[in-house]
């Protein structure tokens, strides 16, 4: 999948997908995520505070725009059994999250604590589309929700809380 993430100020993201796009009110998901130290990509435990969970591994580059995520994803009935120590935590965000299904994207709308609102737009690749074509999904999408370019973020939440970003 793609992702593309950028801050969502007020509820104007949340209007615009729910009236033009997704026609309906979207999925609210609690999540707590701990990262832990990874000689490359990104592991995470992501506890869905309802007694599930998924260790999460992923590679996606930090750069701006829309981007490849390669992921694997391992579900378990027992998140807190799964605490690595051995790995050391990098670092915790939590985060509620309300989920939009529009076609093929999957539009996260996230309140994370200690950062604030952001939208995050993963497309949900098939397996014969080229990289240019979700990108190009991404970017329709994003034009008419309204975002700039310029909004985007680069990084995980998990980054953005290591370099000391504030609420926004």
């Amino acid at each position: 999948p793609g992702d593309v993430s950028a801050p969502d100020t007020c509820g104007k993201a949340v209007n615009s997908i729910k009236a033009k796009l997704s026609q309906s009110e979207g999925s609210i998901i609690r999540q707590h995520d701990t990262f832990f130290n990874c000689s490359s990509g990104r592991l995470k435990l992501r506890d869905l505070m309802d007694g599930s969970g998924q260790l999460i591994f992923y590679e996606r580059p930090d750069t701006d725009g829309p981007k490849l995520s390669r992921y694997s994803i391992s579900p378990t009935n027992d998140p807190q059994s799964l605490q690595w120590h051995a790995l050391g935590v990098k670092g915790e965000v939590k985060k509620e999250r309300r989920l939009f299904l529009i076609g093929q994207t999957r539009v996260h709308l996230d309140s994370v604590e200690g950062l604030g609102h952001y939208m995050e737009l993963e497309v949900v690749m098939r397996p014969e589309q080229s990289v240019e074509e979700g990108q190009q999904v991404a970017e329709d999408l994003m034009q008419q929700l309204g975002v700039s370019p310029q909004s985007l973020v680069t990084g995980a939440y998990m980054d953005l809380l290591l370099k000391g970003h504030k609420e926004t």
